[in-house]
């Protein structure tokens, strides 16, 4: 039997089209955005952008829900977040950077830098009818603030446009809760505190600062103190569960004082005031994964990196979850368990106010990004979105 040319010649591209053909594979972190929808569907959060990444790529970024509720859009992987305290590991590498350039030391006293914070007070006794202070037994230094572990409290806003330097002298009209050194307790004034500390050592503003050493070299395009009329169009709305109906309803940010994220004349405040979106998170992640290199060049010094991210706080509790520990500026897994329980010991990270969460893994090179903006968790570093987040993620990223 014979067969025409043409017939043949059809018959052997089908079979080199067939041959060529993409073969279709399940994408092992398809989970994630399932697992995480039920918490959109049971009105928990909005919606959610969850990114999985290793040293040098992104391997996984979806989006559920919705950024804003009223108007229906829906939420993008490229969405901006204020992501509130996961600020903080990104200001503690601004002063690691100082640390390399000579020109300051973490166990340096606040008060060489800032004069105010000279001759403190700590608070020995208090009741509702007296308070008893006795003088500061050490000054504060840059690691106690580091590790919140100096004593200082929360500050009093009146308004948004205080200066970085007013807010910070505020405080030390006010005595230490502690002797430095002694306890831990969360304080994200004393974080604050560093951001003035790096505008005096480094010789410029901090959002300044922060722009030259770490946002532009690092890639960081979407990552600033006040977002413009434009970016605010991707900015992803910040909710509250109402007790009354249940359901969720938009809220403010405290931590804005009033003010608006657009308004320029808010301080850049290095405690909780950044808004990014979960890419530009990892590309910092990524750089502290890598010993301190972003592509061919170098920010931190890798003994620095080391530093930020060992144990600082041995023999005090430090932290909100069993088992967690503090490095400078960073939260630390010490023994994993409860909602870190999928993680590894050394795996290093920061949340945020409103419910978001980054943490780096060194022994599997795997980062792990949560955005959300759900304020009123109960406990947000042991919700069940962040442990089913996680676990999920974990178990997608492999051993």
């Amino acid at each position: 039997m014979q067969t025409s040319l043409p017939r043949l010649l059809s018959v052997l591209w089908t079979a080199v089209s067939l041959a060529a053909a993409p073969v279709s594979t399940p994408d092992k972190f398809a989970a994630i955005p399932e697992r995480m929808q039920a918490f959109v569907d049971q009105g928990e959060i909005s919606g959610a952008v969850m990114l999985v990444a290793t040293r040098d790529r992104i391997l996984h970024l979806s989006a559920i829900g919705q950024s804003d509720l009223a108007s229906g859009r829906k939420m993008e992987t490229n969405d901006f977040f204020w992501i509130a305290s996961m600020t903080k590991p990104m200001s503690a590498a601004a002063v690691a950077m100082l640390v390399d350039d000579g020109k300051l030391k973490f166990d340096d006293p606040v008060e060489k830098y800032l004069p105010e914070f000279r001759n403190l007070w700590v608070i020995q006794e208090e009741t509702t009818e007296r308070r008893v202070l006795v003088p500061v037994a050490r000054p504060i230094t840059l690691r106690d603030l580091l590790t919140h572990t100096s004593g200082i409290g929360e500050y009093v806003v009146y308004g948004p446009h205080w200066t970085l330097a007013e807010m910070v002298k505020s405080m030390t009209r006010e005595p230490l809760k502690f002797q430095p050194g002694t306890r831990w307790s969360y304080s994200t004034a004393g974080i604050d505190t560093l951001c003035r500390v790096v505008e005096v050592a480094g010789g410029v503003p901090f959002a300044e600062f922060m722009q030259r050493r770490l946002f532009d070299p690092l890639g960081m395009k979407d990552s600033t103190f006040w977002l413009t009329p434009e970016q605010e169009k991707r900015f992803a709305t910040n909710y509250r569960r109402s007790q009354e109906t249940g359901k969720l309803e938009p809220t403010t940010i405290y931590y804005m004082y009033g003010g608006v994220v657009t308004d320029r004349a808010r301080p850049p405040l290095g405690g909780a005031g950044l808004f990014s979106t979960a890419g530009d998170v990892a590309k910092f992640y990524q750089m502290m994964l890598n010993g301190g290199v972003a592509g061919s060049r170098r920010l931190l010094r890798p003994e620095t990196v080391a530093e930020l991210t060992r144990e600082q706080t041995t023999g005090i509790k430090a932290g909100w979850v069993l088992g967690s520990a503090w490095g400078l500026g960073f939260g630390l897994v010490k023994e994993p368990q409860s909602a870190t329980a999928m993680l590894s010991p050394g795996t290093f990270g920061h949340g945020g106010a409103h419910g978001t969460q980054s943490w780096a893994d060194p022994r599997r090179g795997a980062i792990y990004i949560l955005m959300i903006q759900r304020a009123g968790l109960p406990n947000s570093d042991n919700s069940d979105l962040r442990r089913v987040f996680q676990e999920t993620a974990v178990a997608a990223f492999g051993p």
